[in-house]
């Protein structure tokens, strides 16, 4: 037992727990805390220009470094604003525990309006955490960090929460900092494994097809292994790339859109053993058989009724799989040119210009190793199908939340994590100007992320779609900073292409520079995917184009000579007009 304030006891038991990294914005009801990380010299407190930061940052460096990431904010404002990462780290199994302050004890629930008061703020934040604790008692902090932490580290991972009110944190009490809880990762029931090896062995044509649990289990190789037994192709989800290299000849890549050779592929499967997926975009053929491997039972059969439910960690589970497979068959003869030959076909398909040259000139200046984070921009979703991916963890997206601005901070999370690799954030000028002021954090802290903007002056995806589907765009049009003179002021180096095709060029110069880089794209309005239908909208928001030479409706994106768009870029007297041709 020991005499600790709260916050010490806070502190010491997150050391205990491995902590080594807290990303956070300090403030009053925090001081108790501050203190005690002041006092610790094992734990890096890095303090960033607004809590959403914080929450995208500690998902970062959770799904690039394998571990839990961990945030501390003030309650009330500071959590709400935190809660935006929570929401990607909630969609995206990421393991983040967010540590929150309160108002003081006496005042909670009486709803009197206290600074930073939000009435029920466990309730406020329950659709985006796994599990939630509020520690009145400086004896109980020790337990709860725990308790936490365990959350984080059995099961489906998710971010948690503990909240502490300042005289908790500022109290003082004899303490006992309990040790560590260490779940075991369990396998499904043998039983339940056995039925699912007698599927694979009878099955013909079996595809596996791997999610983000994959990553979140650490289970790459018994993955390839269970694959190379079956010569069986895998298909990666979005947050599944990467779970088998895209050089090996087992990966079948991401490219799932209707009537894509990868889907026709997966089609003709009579049996897919699916790894940490819920299934959600997979749509599967009703009569397929699936095999579920999820640590969450709940998923089990979520989106697929004929499913044979495996619940227990991914890795255990495929490796109890592997060793009854071997011991029921031989390895099946080898079927890589029938895998070539599908992957050969898709690739045929990423022809969007300009996106596929872009993301060919950003792959060739990056090395295999460098973690991008996919933003929600026209480069950002066909990396998605198009982005090759040579290594686990390297690939990041915002899962389902699909959150703007969450780009920029989860790079710099990432590269906090894992400072031996390249980490560049592909990210558009709406989006990046949600947390453009981290920047000084990059600076500060030699975060040393390339951030590349891609710039059409607009919300561009939003603008096509109401264009194409809605009768005319409204309120995308973005009146933009010069980002080359933004990056330099915050003290970071600023770089502009002349044409989106020199990407590639320009992030390997700047890797080389090993330090914060900006590089901005100009780019126009890029055109629809094949794999991104139309939105449907109703008949009523559909206009007639006007007849020539009658005025109407224009667009600020209009079609040039051959059908291509005709690109506007604002000139200004400090900023050379930069004019693309229409296929650019």
């Amino acid at each position: 037992m020991e005499w600790l304030t709260g916050g010490e006891a806070l502190v010491k038991a997150l050391y205990r727990e491995g902590v080594r990294v807290v990303f956070g914005v300090p403030g009053v009801q925090l001081y108790g805390a501050l203190v005690a990380l002041r006092d610790e010299p094992g734990i890096r407190f890095i303090t960033t220009r607004h809590e959403q930061a914080t929450s995208y940052m500690a998902d970062g460096y959770a799904r690039a470094g394998g571990d839990f990431g961990t945030a501390l904010v003030v309650p009330g404002p500071g959590l709400l604003n935190a809660a935006a990462g929570l929401s990607t780290a909630y969609a995206a199994s990421s393991p983040v525990l967010m540590i929150a302050g309160q108002i003081p004890k006496a005042g909670i629930g009486k709803n009197v309006g206290m600074l930073h008061e939000v009435n029920d703020q466990l309730a406020a934040i329950a659709p985006v955490t796994k599990w939630r604790r509020r520690v009145l008692e400086v004896e109980d902090v020790p337990v709860a960090v725990r308790d936490a932490v365990y959350q984080l580290r059995s099961g489906r991972p998710r971010p948690v929460e503990i909240e502490l009110p300042p005289d908790t944190l500022e109290g003082e009490g004899e303490v006992e900092v309990v040790a560590p809880l260490r779940p075991s990762r369990l396998a499904a029931p043998a039983a339940d494994v056995a039925r699912a090896v007698a599927l694979l062995v009878a099955a013909e044509r079996p595809v596996l097809y791997a999610g983000g649990g994959v990553h979140a289990a650490g289970a790459h190789d018994a993955l390839a292994a269970v694959a190379h037994h079956l010569q069986a192709g895998v298909v990666q989800s979005s947050e599944g790339k990467g779970a088998v290299s895209d050089r090996s000849d087992l990966s079948l890549g991401a490219g799932l859109w209707r009537g894509s050779p990868l889907r026709q592929h997966l089609d003709a499967a009579d049996v897919v053993l699916v790894v940490g997926s819920r299934l959600a975009v997979a749509s599967l053929q009703p009569a397929q058989q699936v095999i579920q491997i999820d640590a969450d039972a709940e998923e089990i059969g979520r989106n697929h009724a004929r499913t044979l439910g495996l619940v227990g960690d991914a890795r255990a589970t495929l490796e109890l799989l592997l060793d009854t497979l071997r011991s029921s068959s031989p390895p099946r003869a080898d079927a890589s040119a029938g895998r070539r030959a599908v992957v050969a076909v898709a690739a045929a398909h990423d022809d969007t210009e300009p996106q596929s040259s872009i993301l060919r000139s950003l792959r060739a200046g990056t090395p295999d190793d460098t973690i991008l984070i996919a933003g929600m921009t026209q480069v950002g979703y066909y990396s998605r199908m198009f982005w090759p991916v040579y290594q686990p963890r390297t690939y990041l997206t915002s899962s389902y939340s699909g959150n703007l601005g969450f780009e920029y901070p989860t790079a710099l999370g990432a590269k906090v994590a894992r400072p031996d690799r390249p980490t560049v954030a592909v990210v558009g000028d709406g989006g990046f100007l949600y947390n453009a002021q981290e920047l000084a954090t990059a600076v500060q802290y030699g975060i040393n992320v390339v951030a590349v903007v891609f710039n059409d002056n607009a919300y561009g995806n939003v603008a096509r779609d109401l264009d194409e589907a809605y009768g005319g765009s409204y309120g995308a049009d973005l009146h933009n900073p010069d980002f080359v003179r933004l990056a330099e002021a915050y003290g970071a180096v600023g770089m502009r292409a002349e044409r989106p095709t020199d990407v590639g060029e320009l992030v390997a110069a700047a890797l080389d520079l090993n330090r914060p880089v900006l590089v901005e794209v100009p780019v126009g309005r890029m055109p629809r995917p094949s794999f991104s239908p139309m939105p449907t909208a109703p008949e009523k928001y559909q206009r007639q184009p006007p007849s020539a030479g009658c005025g109407g409706h224009s667009s600020a994106h209009q079609l040039g000579p051959a059908g291509g768009p005709v690109h506007h870029v604002s000139e200004r007297p400090d900023r050379p007009a930069t004019h693309q041709a229409p296929d650019a």
